[in-house]
């Protein structure tokens, strides 16, 4: 995927996402908002997997633990939904530790718990 896609499929995300805050606005459950999501960017034509389980590996590839992706979209993009009152240092470092975990390069964290929408994009 080239970063003019990924920028395209991102800005699609952000605008979902900011449609479905609108109707929705905060005080549900992340759960609500990951299906809410998940469901909106199936409706036009994306390719959506919830719930992706991503393995971490050792040098050697022995098996360190076990991830769970909120989204991935079109089998490119890591999205990593949340409720809360505000974005920190260690929701990024999620998002990262993921695209590290996959290979991948891009993710979008949106945090649909504020008052406002918090969107970030993250390139690894």
């Amino acid at each position: 995927m080239t970063d003019s896609e990924a920028k395209d499929i991102t800005n699609t995300i952000r605008s979902t996402s900011f449609d479905l805050h609108a109707f929705l606005r905060s005080g549900h459950f992340e759960k609500v908002y990951e299906n809410g999501l998940a469901h909106r960017l199936q409706r036009i034509g994306f390719s959506v997997r919830q719930q992706f389980p991503i393995k971490v590996h050792d040098i050697d590839g022995f098996l360190l633990g076990d991830y769970i992706a909120d989204l991935i979209i079109d089998t490119e993009i890591i999205v990593e939904v949340k409720a809360c009152e505000s974005l920190i240092d260690a929701h990024i470092a999620q998002v990262l530790g993921y695209l590290r975990a996959t290979g991948l390069r891009h993710g979008v964290l949106i945090n649909f718990g504020a008052p406002t929408l918090q969107i970030k994009k993250l390139v690894l």
